[in-house]
């Protein structure tokens, strides 16, 4: 059996986004973005479970965070620059398996393209992640 999903960003992005552009007192660690903050925890993966994937959210052209049921994150820093991605914030993959690999290839979703696809590109090893704690 053949699987596809499309991730698209999550609808608080825009919210997020407006957010970013209201000028704001801070200090040289709050111009770092949070997701760059992270800070990797165990051992690299090279599948994660399809069943598993709560939703995904694509921070550039090299990296997605993979949200987890259960609160896990995978970071997947991508070999080479995937052209578009960070732009568009939408991918989509097929695989026959239950499970989502190193190996796989996603192909970037042109959202206003008019069912024009993107680029494909391979994925990485799936990293688990951890933020820093809320001050």
């Amino acid at each position: 059996m053949r699987r596809s999903f499309l991730a698209f960003p999550a609808a608080g992005a825009a919210i997020a986004l407006a957010a970013l552009t209201i000028p704001a007192a801070s200090s040289a660690e709050d111009e770092v973005p949070r997701w760059q903050q992270a800070r990797s925890v165990g051992t690299a993966e090279n599948c994660v479970s399809l069943s598993r994937i709560r939703n995904t959210r694509v921070h550039d052209d090299r990296t997605i965070d993979f949200h987890m049921n259960g609160g896990r994150i995978y970071r997947n820093t991508l070999p080479n620059r995937c052209s578009g991605l960070g732009f568009e914030g939408a991918f989509s993959y097929r695989t026959s398996l239950s499970r989502l690999c190193s190996t796989d290839i996603i192909t970037v979703v042109r959202t206003g393209g008019g069912g024009i696809s993107g680029p494909s590109c391979g994925l990485g090893h799936f990293q688990p992640i951890e933020f820093p704690e809320d001050e």
